[in-house]
């Protein structure tokens, strides 16, 4: 549920961006959205704009000068400020409470939906994700979104393309995710018997990463990013037993040495054996 006074404030801050010519939508997203937030989250305000009519960046810094405890505009960034995928905004605190504005081009919003749900998910290289970037995370945005001026009906149509969730891309997200579980305990055993705690620690991040991204799939859920994520598999009906409290162990106590570094790998190496043959006893091949 959202909190009366963040929904107000929200929506104040959205019919403002709402006014300036060439923001296509707002929406409100992040933990939020999701019904989570508490008094430490932000409000996450998504911009989604048409990158051939984009809003005039003055025009944005303006507002947020305005309305910014700090009255500094120039917390705003240019489009792509921040990479091709979070592609820029801003970090504001207003009135006290932090703010985020995210933009959004949804032109390739929707080329990633008709990718996504063809099948074809894909992941980048990302500051702020150390996973990456998984495409379907403009999905799980939508999913959740709630509304705050969507004039077209854009964010609507959007989500209408969420549920249900899209069959190729549950099973191509599982298979993809699956592999490269296994493949990045391969590459760390050498690694172990070295005592490389680095590669090791990367390595098993990552495993448990895309265990998470294949269980998310599996029953059905968008993943948002990899903050909460592990939390939320507590949650699911189809997980291995005590996945969490596993993963938590785990990369809690990576081991000293060569000796615990091994244990640590051949922990994982059961969670990818239990989480494939979960997916296996429920149809999905993760070859």
């Amino acid at each position: 549920m959202i909190a009366p006074d963040i929904l107000m404030q929200a929506q104040t801050i959205a019919d403002r961006l709402a006014a300036i010519p060439g923001v296509c939508a707002v929406a409100l997203g992040g933990s939020w959205a999701r019904g989570a937030g508490d008094s430490n989250a932000d409000i996450d305000l998504g911009i989604y704009y048409d990158p051939s009519d984009p809003p005039a960046l003055t025009n944005l810094r303006r507002l947020a000068a305005a309305i910014d405890d700090g009255k500094s505009g120039d917390a705003v960034t240019d489009f792509g400020g921040w990479g091709p995928w979070i592609n820029g905004g801003a970090w504001l605190v207003v009135d006290g409470q932090r703010v985020d504005w995210i933009y959004r081009d949804v032109q390739q919003v929707a080329q990633i939906f008709d990718e996504c749900c063809a099948g074809r998910p894909a992941m980048y290289y990302q500051p702020g994700h150390p996973h990456g970037f998984h495409t379907p995370i403009y999905m799980a945005e939508i999913a959740v979104a709630v509304p705050l001026h969507d004039p077209a009906g854009m964010i609507a149509a959007f989500k209408a393309r969420t549920t249900p969730y899209p069959e190729a891309l549950r099973r191509a997200i599982i298979a993809n995710n699956l592999w490269e579980a296994k493949f990045a305990l391969d590459t760390t055993r050498k690694s172990a018997v070295r005592g490389d705690v680095l590669h090791v620690s990367g390595g098993l991040f990552r495993c448990a990463a895309c265990l998470i991204q294949a269980l998310f799939a599996l029953n059905e859920q968008y993943c948002l990013n990899e903050k909460g994520a592990l939390a939320a598999v507590e949650h699911f009906s189809l997980r291995p037993t005590e996945f969490v409290t596993r993963v938590k162990r785990t990369l809690s106590h990576l081991g000293v040495g060569a000796a615990g570094l091994q244990v640590s790998v051949e922990t994982f190496d059961w969670l990818v054996v239990e989480t494939r043959g979960l997916c296996a006893e429920v149809g999905f091949d993760s070859h």
